[in-house]
């Protein structure tokens, strides 16, 4: 489980193929190697990843077909930016959302305008079913990042990057036409299972 409150920017090193599946390579800064193990969960861009080897200041994940076909992580070629956070542990903060790191869908920057010092993007949905879990004053993931939904209109909706958010992630690097990965807040999920049984179990 993460919060979607990035610790540090890596960056990929290095793509492997194998057999359809993908290890990546990745370089970090600023995470605790010396708190990390080979297995532990680190989101990389909103993708959870297990790690199966450190080297230094960097770590390899295994990426299957599905992650691969599911998200952005496909498109990245060595010397990308990632959004990167470590797997909270026991009495950590929550100082964003519970965020799982599986992906629900692909979003498209719309648009990108200044608003103060901070700015607007407008993201659509590329999977339009997924606008049923947004909500106004809702939370968002994307790209690993715990966002507050501002506005929603259909498919699209938007939310302010602040000055800060912009500087410690990739988010500040995007333009219009580019692809995000999304993860929806967790507890729509659940609201929306609830609801269906009861109304399941009013009808029979």
């Amino acid at each position: 489980m993460f919060s979607g409150i990035v610790q540090d920017v890596g960056h990929l090193t290095a793509r492997e193929q194998r057999h359809g599946d993908l290890r990546m390579s990745f370089r970090f800064d600023r995470l605790d190697r010396a708190g990390m193990r080979v297995g532990d969960s680190i989101c990389v861009q909103g993708c959870c990843l297990t790690v199966v080897e450190f080297e230094g200041n960097g770590f390899r994940a295994d990426v299957s077909r599905e992650t691969l076909a599911l998200t952005t992580l496909s498109e990245l070629a060595p010397g990308a930016p990632v959004n990167l956070e470590p797997a909270l542990k026991m009495g950590e903060p929550l100082g964003g959302h519970l965020v799982t790191g599986h992906v629900d869908g692909l979003g498209q920057i719309v648009s990108i305008s200044d608003e103060g010092r901070s700015i607007r993007m407008d993201v659509v949905l590329v999977d339009e079913a997924l606008a049923r879990y947004i909500a106004r004053k809702g939370s968002v993931t994307i790209d690993g990042v715990s966002l507050t939904v501002n506005e929603v209109h259909q498919a699209t909706f938007r939310v302010n990057l602040i000055p800060h958010t912009r500087a410690v992630t990739t988010l500040g690097t995007l333009a219009p036409g580019a692809f995000v990965n999304i993860e929806v807040d967790l507890m729509a999920r659940y609201a929306e299972r609830l609801l269906r049984q009861a109304s399941e179990s009013d009808a029979h």
